[in-house]
């Protein structure tokens, strides 16, 4: 198919500003596009696949190196999925490990709110367990 989404059409359909196309581009995660004889940007809809597909990867919490390195997978259909999947696994951990890290600074949050008496500022467990706390760090 011959390109012919001009940069805002793009934009518009894969939810991604000018900028950050052009951002894309330059880390090479799209291809370059064609350009018409005068100058504009022309795309074909693989890019606006690829943008909706770096857009996902971003909402899950990926980086743009791993959104990169998964682009270059799927760049090869036939290949072993073996990477896709260790990338992922790593990607799952990493989001574990910071949820038991909230999950600790809620429970530490909820025992300082339980312990609140009300009353003035000068006696708030709150501010006198946050003072604490940075005290021993």
């Amino acid at each position: 198919m011959k390109p012919s989404l001009r940069i805002g059409e793009v934009a518009n359909l894969s939810g991604c500003s000018p900028e950050t196309i052009r951002h894309y581009e330059k880390l090479g995660l799209l291809e370059p596009p064609a350009r018409s004889s005068s100058g504009y940007r022309l795309y074909d809809i693989d890019a606006v696949d690829r943008l909706g597909f770096i857009r996902h990867g971003r909402e899950l919490g990926l980086n743009l190196r791993t959104i990169g390195e998964l682009l270059g997978l799927a760049d090869h259909p036939d290949a072993d999925c073996r990477a896709v999947d260790t990338i992922a696994s790593k990607h799952l951990e990493q989001i574990e490990a910071r949820i038991a890290s909230l999950q600790q600074l809620a429970d530490e949050l909820r025992l300082m709110v339980s312990q609140c008496r009300g009353g003035r500022v000068a006696e708030c467990r709150i501010i006198e367990a946050l003072f604490r706390r940075g005290a021993e760090t």
